[in-house]
């Protein structure tokens, strides 16, 4: 069978306007350079600045804002098994056997090329390819360079590969294609997978040979066209005007389509995120990851493995876009792969494995370069008999310092060289002395200071007798250091309305003392002794108040409140304690009383898809934004619990919380009876969790590169340190890095994290995270060492950075655009020569356009006047200080059939592909993002299994107002009770069960996270976009 052309024939190469859910302003038809930084003008690559974003997550939006849905369930598919047997063609009606490959288990880690992972879609798929490839790139004489303005480099990558075929008549129909199956999956009887190198095609009527041929009549891989620069924001290649479906509300995609009615390409012939979670799991669950290797690629993050650090850091605490950088800027700019380092420093280490070490060299403090500052680590090297060292950073010669002396063996190593943490670990702790205090002072123990809202709102709805009763024992459990009997650290109380109350706790006093400030425009703390007090020492009087609390204001009227004054207050009191701290603040609406940082309700969905959109994401005024710079500056942290009945202006009052390296909760509609656990959950995460407080993060790097941008919950007074007010175990800060020079293979590329912080017993400590990466002039091992989690959650902050400053649109056009730019030149520069018509994904990135398309469809780049600004500028929030594991669950949600599940295993049940065609009316299903948790049920659900779980006789006697599942004693109730516990515990967030029954109204709040489905509100399917990219491609290689 003769391979197709990809013929520009709807839906696939000419998008239609109904197809996928993206508005038709997603870009102009003039072929213009489309590739350049989020903001200046489509200059030459060098010349892009790093622009980024941020999201946060939000909980799902009301049941009453969706109407009742007509959607159907689709065929479902048990176990989205990867078929490998013969495929029929659809042009003989015979069937051609397909040859099975996979990649080969690894024993070790070491950076080997993975098989690439080829796909062609001919027609609506006339044939499929499927194969392994040559890491080294093939290029034929005649294929020119690259051209035209190059992308930025933080938004690039890729890896091995996988193609989408040519895309021929209307009227030829689509061939199945068996993905890629693991080398242990082969069925007997089947060929063995192919070594790397060998490409394994479909051996059809006119195909004799598995080796690949060039397609009859395709011209060969040519590269770019030349293109004008221009103005960003002027006239742009990008997207087309026609690109599918209007962002949001779509008309159908049939109404839209002229001519012969064509087969659908089938969601089982492209990338699937379940099938390579599950072969990674296979080879690589359960192993040991050493670190003694540069450049290592990790398991992916939702594969459980043991680390042992031996030189590197754990990938717990720094995962990178690319373990292998480019070697010059350059082939920076033509591989576009963005080169970033998301990083944890306080990452929560498993039981199982080693804490980190922490090191003491007495008075003269840690040992460091005289140049470039960096710490001593198993990235210098001694010379002269140990009397020296030279810096792996700047390559300075330093002299060692008496004490530190020690000898050298044969190898040119110290003899101490495994008894020093700090020669052999990657991660570990200094203990920092008096130069690294403030005013050369040891720092006192930090304080929390609760501050509980009593107005009307509060007070109704339960939640300040909740609080109140939960603080009685959650004090119990405060931060403490290790092997330390009880925590340093003090506690304050204040209860406000439109004025303050603050509380004098002295351990001497029989009943605690109210003290009101009613003056909230000039603050101040009208006590200093008494109000930050030791929890046992002054336990009685804190339980007297605390039972007192709620009996006060149980009668209140009053409804306005204030904000900006409580944070005042709390900064004050740590001022004046001399200490730094937390804010817990526990508030219900719009601060609209006359005092500093009084906000209007602003809420304008007008403005959605406009101009002026941006404005929603940007803070009423600069005063939110002052405070928080006072508030780093004092090292006091700011969490935020919200209890809003309607709009509170979320993007104003989580500046202070985004900016102390705070946290920002939000309870829509608190209902004591269906909320209070989900809120309590939170409140006890959140203030048992490992913290770090006063912090500043430096990275440093090794000459050639260096940290040019910087994402996350935090603050920046200069160009290179990272400062917070409090740093926690859930926080993650993404570095984007870029090119000053040339840099040394051999050497490769070191990055150096130091964060200086007081730890909760108020002592100093430095806290180092060392990693050595790979460099290399070649592209294919660039796109071998990818890892597209890692992409993603720089995509994702970057572009929710973006919308602060320039249109969604603009945004949207840049991430598809930057996702058919990094497909186009692995292309070009690393794929075996092959027909334009095919849709090439790199091995390591052939998730890029699901997860792409996932990030898209998210609430903050949606633009639909359906969704609350709240919410939209909650998950925004949310997702700027996420790790890599927060972002891939985020974006791509575990969908569990629970029906499946197997009561004798400690194992869940394995996940399926989020999208209606894995629905089956008799399953249950569990999806979860990290945020949000339903629990689904079909029309015909198994009784048995209804019965386990709920202990009622059938479907419809289940009560969707339950928010956690009966505790029954049967094999059922334990292990689906298990499941919640345990995807509660792996997660920041603890989330509030939705129950849903499949044909109810509330049933599109779940439909709308079915990720591969086109969007309820806006947003292609994946089939979809993976076309529409597959277009964009083809345009930019022809």
């Amino acid at each position: 069978m003769s391979q197709q052309g990809y013929v520009a024939t709807p839906p696939y190469a000419q998008a239609k306007p109904g197809m996928g859910g993206y508005s038709t302003g997603f870009g102009s038809t003039t072929p213009q350079p489309h590739y350049v930084h989020y903001g200046g003008t489509g200059q030459p690559y060098s010349a892009a600045q790093a622009g980024h974003l941020k999201p946060p997550h939000g909980h799902p939006p009301d049941p009453s804002q969706f109407g009742q849905t007509n959607l159907q369930n689709g065929i479902y598919n048990p176990g989205n098994q990867i078929p490998s047997y013969a495929v029929p063609s659809p042009c003989s009606g015979q069937t051609s056997p397909l040859q099975s490959h996979g990649s080969n288990t690894q024993a070790n880690y070491q950076n080997v090329a993975q098989p690439l992972f080829t796909q062609q879609v001919t027609g609506q798929l006339d044939a499929m390819q499927i194969g392994d490839h040559g890491s080294s790139p093939v290029h034929p004489q005649n294929t020119p360079s690259l051209s035209g303005p190059p992308l930025r480099p933080s938004f690039q990558g890729s890896q091995p590969q996988q193609f989408l075929p040519p895309i021929s008549s209307p009227t030829s129909q689509g061939l199945p294609i068996a993905p890629a199956v693991p080398a242990a999956a082969v069925p007997p009887g089947m060929p063995p997978p192919p070594r790397v190198g060998m490409h394994v095609g479909l051996a059809g009527p006119n195909q004799g040979s598995v080796a690949y041929q060039q397609v009859p009549g395709q011209p060969p891989l040519i590269g770019y066209l030349p293109q004008q620069g221009g103005m960003y924001g002027g006239q742009q290649r990008g997207l087309q005007q026609n690109y599918p479906g209007a962002y949001p509300g779509a008309p159908a995609t049939g109404a839209q389509l002229a001519g012969p009615q064509q087969k659908k390409l089938d969601p089982d012939s492209i990338p699937s995120p379940i099938q390579v979670i599950e072969e990674d799991k296979l080879r690589r669950s359960g192993q040991l990851f050493v670190t003694n290797t540069k450049g290592q690629v990790p398991p992916l993050v939702t594969t459980n493995c043991v680390v042992q650090d031996q030189g590197n850091a754990s990938p717990r605490f720094i995962r990178c876009t690319t373990y292998c950088f480019p070697s010059t800027a350059d082939m920076a700019k033509q591989c576009q792969i963005p080169l970033a380092a998301v990083i944890k420093p306080f990452a929560i280490l498993p039981p199982n494995e080693a804490p980190l070490c922490v090191v003491s060299h007495g008075e003269s403090g840690p040992i460091r370069c005289n140049r470039c500052k960096a710490y001593m680590c198993p990235l210098m090297q001694f010379i002269e008999g140990g009397r020296r060292y030279q810096c792996g950073f700047c390559n300075c010669i330093n002299e060692v310092p008496p004490f530190y002396f020690q000898h050298l063996d044969h190898m040119g190593r110290r003899l101490d060289h495994y008894d020093k943490p700090e020669l052999s670990l990657g991660s570990y702790e200094f203990m920092a002395t008096l130069d690294y205090c403030k005013n050369s002072k040891p720092p006192n123990p930090p304080a929390f200071i609760f501050m509980i809202d009593v107005s009307y709102s509060n007070i109704k709805i339960g939640c300040v007798k909740l609080i109140c009763e939960e603080l009685k024992t959650l004090l119990d459990k405060l931060p403490r250091e290790d092997q330390a009997e009880s925590s340093a650290i003090r506690v304050g109380f204040v209860t406000y309305n439109k004025v303050l109350h603050f509380y004098n706790l002295k351990s001497s006093l029989a009943q605690p003392q109210m003290l009101v400030v009613s003056d909230v425009g000039e603050m101040f703390v009208p006590l200093l002794d008494g109000f930050l007090v030791d929890v046992q020492d002054s336990r009685p009087v804190i339980n007297n108040l605390l039972d007192q609390i709620p009996e006060m204001f149980a009668d209140t009227s009053e409804s306005e409140t204030v904000f900006a004054p409580v944070i005042q207050a709390g900064l004050e009191a740590l001022k004046a304690a001399e200490c730094s701290g937390k804010l817990f603040i526990f508030h219900s609406s719009l601060p609209t009383a006359e005092a500093p940082g009084k906000l209007r309700n602003r809420d304008d969905r007008k403005l959605v898809n406009t101009e002026k959109e941006k404005t929603l994401f940007q803070p009423q005024s600069n005063f939110y934004e002052t405070l928080a710079k006072d508030c780093v500056a004092n090292s006091c942290c700011v969490d935020v619990f919200l209890f809003p009945n309607q709009y509170v202006d979320v993007t104003t009052m989580g500046i202070v919380p985004m900016s102390t390296g705070g946290s920002l909760y939000k309870y829509n509609n608190f209902q004591i009876q269906t909320d209070a656990e989900l809120f309590l959950n939170n409140l006890r995460k959140d203030v048992q969790k490992p913290i770090g407080f006063d912090a500043i993060m430096r990275v440093r790097t090794n000459t050639g590169f260096r940290a040019t941008d910087f994402l996350g919950s935090m603050y920046m007074n200069n160009t290179t340190d990272v400062e917070v007010a409090a740093i926690d175990c859930d926080k993650a800060i993404t570095v984007e890095f870029k090119h000053d020079d040339k840099l040394n293979e051999e050497n490769g590329a070191l990055i150096q994290c130091a964060l200086l912080y007081t730890n909760v017993a108020g002592h100093r400590r430095l806290r180092i995270h060392n990693l050595a990466l790979n460099c290399s002039s070649q592209h294919a091992d660039l796109y071998k060492s990818c890892e597209t989690d890692a992409l993603i959650n720089l995509f994702a902050k970057s572009a929710y950075r973006a919308i602060l400053s320039q249109p969604l649109k603009n945004v949207r056009e840049i991430l598809v655009n930057q996702t058919a730019h990094i497909l186009a030149c692995y292309r070009k520069n690393c794929a075996s020569p092959s027909s334009a018509g095919q849709l090439i994904l790199p091995e390591a990135m052939k998730l890029l356009p699901v997860y792409m398309n996932c990030l898209l469809k998210s609430y903050v780049l949606l633009g639909s006047p359906d969704l609350p600004t709240d919410e939209r500028a909650f998950q925004r929030l949310l997702v700027t200080c996420m790790d890599v594991v927060g972002t891939q669950s985020f974006f791509y949600p575990r969908l569990l059939p629970i029906h499946k599940m197997d009561v004798n295993s400690e194992e869940f049940p394995a996940a399926v592909r989020c999208s209606e065609e894995r629905l089956a009316d008799g399953g249950i299903f569990l999806l979860e993002n990290g945020v949000n948790m339903f629990l689904w049920f079909g029309l015909n659900s198994q009784p048995e299994l209804i019965q386990g779980i709920f202990n009622v006789p059938s479907f419809a006697h289940i009560n969707t107002d339950l928010t956690s599942l009966p505790e029954l004693d049967n094999p059922y109730s334990k292990k689906m009770r298990s499941i919640i516990t345990n995807i509660r515990n792996q997660n920041p967030y603890s989330m509030k069960m939705i129950i849903l029954k499949q044909k109810d109204k509330a049933e599109g709040i779940f439909r709308q996270f079915l990720v591969e489905d086109k969007g309820l509100h806006g947003g292609a399917s994946y089939v979809d976009f993976l076309c529409y990219v597959h277009k964009e491609i083809r345009q930019l290689l022809t």
